[in-house]
């Protein structure tokens, strides 16, 4: 299979696959695609994988898109202003996403909940108890909200961001939270009582901004309800 991501701030991911070959995909991501990508929808398995997925922030159903009779294009795209990004999985190598963030993937790649192992990271930490998980062997396309930054942590290095900046990382590194000091701070900064902390090793992906706050921007300006 080959690809190339196309656009900001509206990208897709177009991939080329050779006959046979088939990706997964959450429902309502594809574009556009030739005539001969068949596709079939499952819920990827046990209702119990299925009903995980919903919790991750994902729907259901995905579905399969498969080259028939030569090989075939389809092109997968993002739900919300930002980037796409390709991660190539190996076993040994799980990463740990914001939810919603799967996009699309090679057969051998696999969706699961990760839960935030500390309370405090969960209760506060922008994304919840629950994110996903991406394990196997293959290749996936992440939706990040904005722009993607990347950093790569020592051990014991630490990074603080903004609640709801993480987007992704590898599964080595430790996610937990951190209370703004200063009560002055806390009123007036701004930046809510909390920010996330991330300590290596391992890979961090970061996010210019999130639906979330997009949507908090745009409150004050809805009509009221009367």
């Amino acid at each position: 299979m080959q690809y190339q991501i196309i656009g900001e701030p509206t990208p897709v991911a177009q991939c080329t696959l050779d006959s046979g070959e088939s990706m997964k995909t959450e429902s309502g991501s594809m574009v556009w695609m030739s005539p001969n990508m068949g596709m079939s929808t499952n819920a990827g398995g046990s209702v119990g994988k299925a009903l995980g997925r919903m919790l991750t922030g994902e729907k259901m159903f995905q579905n399969v898109y498969t080259a028939q009779g030569g090989s075939g294009m389809i092109a997968f795209g993002s739900s919300f202003l930002g980037s796409i990004r390709a991660v190539q999985l190996t076993p040994d190598k799980p990463i740990v996403c914001q939810k919603r963030a799967f996009l699309a993937s090679e057969m051998g790649v696999e969706l699961s909940i990760f839960f935030q192992k500390r309370f405090g990271a969960g209760l506060f930490g922008g994304e919840g108890f629950i994110m996903q998980k991406l394990t196997g062997n293959g290749l996936v396309f992440l939706e990040i909200d904005g722009y993607a930054v990347e950093y790569d942590l020592a051990p014991g290095q630490t990074l603080i961001v903004d609640t709801g900046a993480l987007a992704m990382c590898d599964s080595t590194c430790s996610i937990d939270v951190q209370a703004i000091k200063g009560v002055s701070n806390v009123l007036f900064g701004g930046e809510g009582f909390f920010n996330t902390k991330i300590t290596g090793p391992g890979r961090v992906t970061l996010q210019t901004t999130s639906v979330r706050s997009f949507a908090q921007q745009l409150i004050p300006y809805l009509p009221a309800k009367g």
